[in-house]
């Protein structure tokens, strides 16, 4: 008895050895559209990548803002789906994307990013510490107004319009990337 007590307790103390002292696998990096992203890689490196977001590729090159977004931050981006940009009026896209209409597709663009960077666990902090609302000013210099349904995060823009959050934390060496399904608008 003494003996099997004796192999019990290095049993146990190598499976807490192995545990404190092994490598622990790290995480798998979250997917969006079909790609990983990479937590050491930043904003722009990643999105390129994404399937789902070609669309919010194109407009951050024609309006000039693949270097910002490359660069330090940090950032927080709530990242339209090519479905999310679907939604606007047929022609709204196209129209945005001309070189004369640079200054309005950056002021859409820059209405998507906050500076700093806010995981989905912050921005519920301060949801909760706003009796269930948070306003935050955004890059372009205009409010979002942050609130909960459900599990979700939703966003509200100044029209009115709703967004929700439906993949959160994607971080980036740079910042972190909030997928959405609805373009916001100033």
């Amino acid at each position: 008895m003494k003996h099997s007590l004796f192999a019990a307790a290095a049993l146990a103390a190598a499976s807490i050895a192995g545990i404190a002292g092994g490598a622990i696998a790290a995480p798998a990096p979250v997917t969006v559209g079909g790609a990983p992203m990479y937590a050491n890689k930043n904003i722009i490196q990643n999105a390129v990548n994404s399937k789902d977001h070609t669309t919010l590729v194109a407009a951050v090159k024609a309006a000039d803002l693949v270097e910002t977004l490359s660069g330090p931050g940090p950032f927080t981006v709530f990242a339209p789906t090519n479905t999310a940009f679907a939604k606007l009026p047929a022609a709204t896209v196209p129209t945005l994307l001309k070189p004369e209409n640079k200054g309005q597709l950056t002021t859409v663009l820059t209405y998507h990013v906050l500076p700093g960077k806010f995981s989905a666990a912050a921005l519920r902090g301060m949801i909760m510490a706003g009796h269930g609302r948070a306003m935050i000013k955004t890059v372009q210099g205009e409010e979002l107004t942050f609130s909960q349904t459900g599990r979700r995060l939703q966003i509200t823009d100044a029209k009115g319009g709703k967004s929700l959050v439906t993949i959160p934390d994607v971080n980036q060496s740079n910042g972190v990337i909030h997928v959405v399904d609805t373009v916001l608008l100033p």
